[in-house]
């Protein structure tokens, strides 16, 4: 065994041989607090990033395809092509797609009225994202005839104009001539996204279709899935040169505009990146926190220890191995506070992430609870860093120990 470990497991931490002194459970606190605050702030981050990223996705998909206007029509219908589908159908890194349409539309009560987009709701990922932020009612089955004129709003336009669920809304749709429609709300949900919120409701896609006078193969996008959304914008780039060419070698007949969510959203991505800033600086902070206690700490070890370090250099232990010895001591109280620092937060941090605790100011900040995600890779990572840093950073002063001479230590009072 090496001698500075075994040397190092046998002296005790106290000061009186009876409990630590007050500048060690200062450390240990320190050092708990410290990693802490630094697991919460990065488990916040990929929470906030993963739910402000689900929100943007959920309203646009990974991937928007749009038909550039037709020289000929001046119009910007995307045709589903049997081209087009098995240009997509190959694509490897494409899990599903399908066809979207949005029409303006005016929703008119007797007394207010409100300008919106009627978007297609199918079965994919759109409905999935509206019934997750169900607010109430229910997603209607558009598969039955009679749930056809059913349509879902915002808790935002149902404040608005004094709608509930079960209400009938005229509504009107203008385009080379104005249609009137009497829907249904089958269902109110709320994203907590208003600049989405106060312009989106969802309907079905055969209603678009009737009233934009729209084939059944034919829509204003497509929403395409991908299998993994960090490649988004290489996957973007690839599909986009995969059209372009096929529209060059006379596969497809016009082009195709595709588009993701990040630059759909661009203004929430930019915002979540500055995130990253705000969170090293609390890295950085903690971290100098928990470093700064435990030099502390351990300078009050060695003065404590004088009369072991007199021993041990009078019997010629090496200088190397006696600020070894302060340096496993000074790991000991470390690692006792990360250990502690670790238990608490991941559990308060399991407790927030199943019952949402913790709320927040849905207008501020797009979500209406502190959103948490445990990466057990980031705290693994996080804690590593952590003892390489408090490691390298306990050496210098370690060799003080160096300076302390037997006679000296002899001198001592007892």
């Amino acid at each position: 065994m090496i001698f500075s470990l075994f040397i190092a497991r046998r002296l005790s931490l106290s000061t009186d041989g009876r409990k630590s002194s007050p500048a060690i459970k200062v450390s240990v606190t320190a050092v708990a607090l410290s990693i802490a605050v630094m697991l919460a702030s990065v488990a916040v981050v990929i929470g906030f990033k993963r739910e402000i990223s689900e929100k943007v996705i959920g309203f646009n998909s990974h991937i928007t395809l749009y038909a550039s206007p037709a020289a000929d029509a001046g119009d910007n219908i995307l045709t589903l092509t049997p081209s087009l589908r098995k240009i997509l159908e190959s694509e490897p890194y494409v899990t599903d797609f399908s066809l979207g349409a949005s029409i303006p539309a005016i929703l008119k009560t007797a007394e207010n009225f409100k300008g919106v987009y009627l978007r297609s709701l199918g079965e994919g990922h759109t409905s999935r994202f509206i019934a997750d932020n169900l607010a109430d009612g229910r997603i209607p089955d558009y598969t039955k005839p009679e749930s056809k004129n059913d349509i879902v709003i915002s808790s935002a336009a149902a404040r608005q104009l004094g709608l509930k669920t079960g209400d009938m809304i005229d509504t009107y749709f203008i385009s080379d001539d104005i249609r009137v429609r009497r829907l249904r709300i089958a269902g109110i949900y709320d994203s907590h996204f208003d600049s989405y919120d106060q312009v989106m409701i969802y309907g079905a896609l055969q209603l678009i279709q009737g009233i934009a006078g729209l084939s059944a193969n034919q829509g204003t996008s497509l929403q395409i899935q991908t299998d993994d959304f960090a490649e988004i914008d290489d996957n973007t780039g690839r599909l986009q040169k995969t059209l372009i060419d096929a529209l060059a070698d006379g596969t497809l007949y016009r082009y195709y505009k595709a588009e993701n969510a990040r630059t759909q959203g661009a203004g929430y991505f930019h915002w979540l990146s500055l995130l990253d800033t705000n969170v090293i600086v609390v890295l950085t902070l903690m971290a100098i926190v928990a470093i700064a206690t435990l030099i502390s700490g351990m300078l009050i070890l060695i003065l404590d220890k004088k009369r072991i370090i007199g021993v041990l250099r009078a019997i010629g232990a090496p200088t190397r191995k006696i600020r070894n010895i302060f340096i496993f001591l000074a790991m000991k109280v470390a690692l006792t506070g990360m250990l502690a620092g670790n238990i608490i937060m991941l559990a308060l941090l399991w407790c927030q992430d199943r019952w949402h605790f913790l709320p927040l100011d849905p207008e501020a900040y797009y979500i209406d609870f502190v959103p948490v995600e445990i990466s057990w890779q980031a705290v693994a990572a996080l804690n590593a860093a952590c003892l390489l840093l408090i490691y390298a950073s306990l050496i210098v002063p370690s060799r003080f120990a160096a300076g302390i001479s037997p006679a000296d230590s002899m001198r001592t009072d007892t």
